[in-house]
């Protein structure tokens, strides 16, 4: 069976149709600057890159023609959110397109609609939620804990990436799991590496840490710490205790 041309997973290399979307002028946001190979301070990296200076940036919001079907997307889904009286840029905080892949940043408050209505409106069907993945931005002021939903369309073959941010003061997101029932133990997963908390859903324990573990490993200013391993008769000390050469 040949496939159609009109259904494809993101811009193709030399289509001239699907060149990258050109950011808008705000540019990249820098939200901060990272020293060393792995932004370990005070000890702890001994690679030799202690040296080592980057920024942080995340990629600013893009300008029309986003290519591909981006667009099409973005105009149902803003159609069909204006059908439900939501104002669609109460909804969608910015539209980013980086690296072929188009991201919807939404605010939280509205994440369950968006999501009721990217699966449900016929011209959209993005039936599949394959997951959430936490992210921590600990310089992000404001919004340092991100949740990164990824959907499938297997209707019309395409994907697409919400976003949503929460403060570490109030580290709150609706839960999708009456949406997306696949995503109960994902959400338990980002709540117990990252601190989430999925508010509605249906079980939200911990999945891979004991109940009892203080905080939340896998966010940026979690200590290192770690236990001492003998190997071969050697004694290999704890990350946060080895020696620095920087």
């Amino acid at each position: 069976m040949s496939e159609d041309p009109a259904v494809h997973s993101g811009p193709q290399a030399g289509d001239g149709d699907n060149v990258p979307a050109p950011r808008g002028a705000a540019g990249p946001e820098v939200i901060g600057v990272r020293k060393g190979m792995f932004g370990a301070s005070g000890g702890g990296d001994t690679s030799g890159y202690g040296g080592l200076v980057r920024t942080v940036a995340l990629p600013g919001a893009s300008a029309r023609p986003y290519g591909s079907y981006f667009d099409e997307v973005v105009d149902e889904l803003e159609g069909a959110l204006e059908e439900q009286d939501l104002v669609p840029d109460n909804a969608i905080e910015k539209v980013v397109v980086d690296r072929a892949e188009l991201t919807l940043h939404i605010a939280r408050e509205h994440l369950l609609l968006v999501a009721k209505t990217l699966r449900d409106d016929p011209a959209l069907r993005f039936e599949l939620c394959t997951g959430v993945s936490g992210v921590h931005f600990p310089d992000d002021k404001g919004r340092e804990l991100h949740a990164v939903y990824h959907l499938r369309s297997l209707t019309h073959g395409r994907i697409v990436r919400l976003e949503v941010t929460a403060p570490d003061a109030d580290p709150h997101v609706p839960s999708i799991v009456s949406v997306y029932p696949t995503n109960d133990w994902h959400e338990r997963e980002t709540y117990d590496f990252f601190g989430l908390i999925f508010d509605g859903h249906p079980a939200l324990t911990r999945i891979m840490m004991p109940d009892d573990w203080q905080g939340f490993p896998q966010r940026k200013d979690y200590p290192l710490g770690g236990i001492a391993i003998e190997y071969k008769g050697a004694q290999i000390p704890a990350p946060d205790q080895r020696r620095s050469y920087s």
